[in-house]
């Protein structure tokens, strides 16, 4: 069983930021067919700047500790300094992941930058941009996921 940190557990349960945002200003929704996670990403933004950010996920607790986290490490950022947080960054604010995990902070990453390209798809007036599928895991991962 994968081990940990501190920061892990505390954001796995008492995790920050749950909810939706009606009228949300950009949306991103990602789900992994592999290991079952799905998380969605509400922001509200105003002049430029990220001023509400929420969550919902259904899947593990590293999965909703990355979630948490990447909430956490937005608000109140640019758009632009959101769209430059990486799964390290995410990753590291936790006190990392174990290995197996990783996906987990790819997921909440890639989940955020959706949400501004739709925000962005929005304000052009090309509507919203729905949510994504993510490629399955490469073999190596799944063999590791189902171990775990």
């Amino acid at each position: 069983m994968p081990v940990y940190s501190e920061k892990v557990m505390d954001h796995f349960q008492n995790p920050r930021n749950v909810g939706e945002i009606e009228n949300a200003d950009g949306v991103g929704e990602l789900g992994n067919p592999t290991c079952g996670d799905i998380m969605k990403i509400y922001i509200k933004v105003k002049d430029d700047k990220i001023e509400d950010v929420k969550f919902k996920t259904f899947g593990c607790g590293a999965a909703i500790a990355t979630s948490s986290m990447v909430t956490e490490l937005v608000k109140g950022k640019t758009l632009e300094e959101a769209e430059k947080i990486s799964n390290e960054a995410v990753a590291e604010a936790l006190d990392g992941l174990p290995p197996v995990k990783m996906h987990c902070s790819n997921l909440a990453a890639d989940a955020l930058h959706l949400a501004i390209e739709d925000y962005k798809a929005r304000k052009e007036g090309k509507g919203p941009i729905g949510r994504v599928e993510t490629p399955e895991h490469d073999e190596d991962e799944h063999d590791l996921l189902e171990q775990a």
